[in-house]
């Protein structure tokens, strides 16, 4: 195998391969990406056998072949020599593949391909296509609420797919974000219901493109973005009934300015337990009182002007639960639906949104 080709054009998708490759060597194969040269491009592929990556860039290629190397060092390497140069890639007869850019020379030991797991290929047949960015929004929507813990159906956001909308859903048992969006050339013959990984969402925030395509066999999901296809394999469990979730008779709502929210919630939050960045409310009409405490440090005070209708009500949150949600939306105004201080509270942007987001978060005590 042997093949050359620009810094820039090989050094993107080598970086994104980073997210994929397995770092934990608990098989050496995994730490490697398969890199396949034939006669007019070259494919890299890197999985850690739950999600995978597939690119191919064109290249100049002298002599087909395929050969798997480490990918972490391959990147590295690259990164590392001048830019706007042309690198070329060799792999001789001892397993050995030997990257020359001007007078800079290195040799990488390779495993053979024989090796390399065999990484599933989407058809693309049912041709569901999303909007990059509006498929990147949703995410982001959605991603911070994402758990990490024993119970894997909560390891990622439930997708939805059905005629003219799509919705994702995920939750920590803390908080649920919801979000939905109305896309009017998606015609299904049956709902898509299925839960995508959190990682595999984190590689799709970076290599979304102008469109996204989308498709699933019985263990995977794709999405093909351009000249990069992910893989990822569906978590097979039944994600929690998050409708039931959603409160639907919380009468007390407060409006208030995004940025005065947040920029008060950041101050009051630095005097809080590091445990539990818990940040106490008292509303009021008019007035929304902010406070926090740690016994080790101090106390905490702020106090914001807001348009409230109902019961006066002394509330408590984890501070960084409130950002994450404040910090995913674009509208100026929020508004948060409650009805008690021990029942779950709804945030919403105060106005009409591309996409509707509801975040379902529980109060604690403070």
């Amino acid at each position: 195998m042997k093949f050359s080709i620009a810094k820039e054009t090989i050094l993107d998708e080598l970086q994104l391969l980073q997210g994929i490759v397995e770092k934990r060597n608990t098989m050496p194969i995994l730490a490697n990406i398969l890199i396949q040269a034939t006669p007019d491009q070259v494919e890299m592929t890197g999985t850690d056998l739950e999600v995978g990556l597939n690119t191919h860039i064109q290249a100049n290629i002298e002599e087909p072949g395929a050969v798997t190397v480490s990918g972490k060092k391959i990147f590295e390497i690259v990164k590392s020599l001048p830019d706007e140069q042309t690198i070329v890639f060799e792999e001789n007869d001892d397993l050995m593949m030997e990257i020359s850019c001007g007078r800079s020379q290195f040799r990488v030991l390779c495993l053979p391909k024989e090796d390399f797991p065999q990484v599933p290929q989407g058809t693309f047949e049912k041709r569901i296509n999303i909007a990059g960015e509006l498929f990147r929004e949703m995410i982001d929507r959605v991603y911070f609420s994402i758990a990490q813990e024993q119970r894997y159906y909560l390891n990622g956001a439930l997708l939805i797919l059905k005629n003219g909308t799509m919705e994702m859903v995920s939750t920590d048992g803390h908080r649920l974000s919801y979000a939905s969006t109305f896309l009017e050339d998606l015609r299904l013959e049956e709902e898509i219901r299925v839960i995508v990984a959190k990682k595999s969402l984190g590689e799709l925030r970076k290599m979304i493109d102008e469109a996204i395509e989308f498709d699933r066999d019985e263990n995977n999901l794709f999405f093909r973005a351009g000249n990069r296809m992910l893989i990822s394999r569906i978590i097979e469990s039944k994600f929690p009934n998050f409708e039931a979730v959603i409160p639907k008779d919380n009468p007390h709502v407060l409006q208030l300015l995004n940025e005065d929210f947040s920029q008060a919630i950041r101050r009051v939050s630095l005097l809080s337990t590091e445990r539990s960045r818990g940040v106490k409310f008292s509303i009021g009409q008019k007035n929304l009182k902010l406070f926090s405490s740690n016994p080790e440090i101090g106390e905490a005070r702020d106090d914001l002007e807001v348009s409230y209708e109902g019961e006066d009500i002394e509330i408590g949150f984890n501070s960084q639960y409130l950002l994450d949600f404040l910090m995913s939306v674009h509208s100026e105004r929020i508004r948060l639906e409650l009805k008690d201080e021990n029942s779950a509270v709804v945030m919403k942007p105060d106005l009409e949104e591309a996409i509707k987001f509801t975040y379902v978060i529980m109060p604690m005590k403070i």
